[in-house]
């Protein structure tokens, strides 16, 4: 069986631990999907059209997107007017929406607030950050 193809979108300042240990659970064998993700720092560049571009190629080769709803996720970016949403997130959101991505989002504290564009969005829900609850949404998405 292939791999799924699943973007990450997450708060790289705050939340890039989550980050490493998908990457981790991506490294065993019988895990059946496959992360890519990628941030303004790991892209080497703060030019807003730079980010964007490469964001947009990586959401395009994956059909999930899972979102890490951390705390400043729905936090508004100095660069929200060159970004054309609230955030990255929301901007990470609403490409994978417009590409057809099934979503999946994973709150690391129930008080988190959700991106804006998650809200009405349909996404299948990980109750938690396990491997088994964000495994479970993602093949429910």
């Amino acid at each position: 069986m292939a791999k799924k193809k699943v973007f990450v979108s997450f708060d790289y300042d705050n939340d890039k631990h989550y980050k490493a240990l998908l990457k981790a659970w991506d490294a065993n064998p019988s895990f059946d999907f496959y992360f890519s993700d990628l941030s303004s720092t790991e892209i080497n560049s703060w030019s807003v059209p730079v980010v964007k571009q490469v964001l947009s190629k990586k959401i395009n080769e994956a059909n999930y997107t899972v979102v890490l709803v951390g705390k400043e996720a729905n936090k508004q970016h100095s660069d929200h007017k060159k970004i054309g949403y609230k955030n990255w997130l929301n901007y990470e959101v609403a490409k994978s929406k417009q590409h057809g991505n099934k979503l999946v989002a994973v709150k690391l504290s129930s008080t988190n607030t959700s991106p804006d564009e998650l809200l009405g969005s349909g996404a299948t829900w990980a109750m938690s950050f396990k491997q088994e609850s964000i495994v479970k949404a993602l093949n429910e998405a």
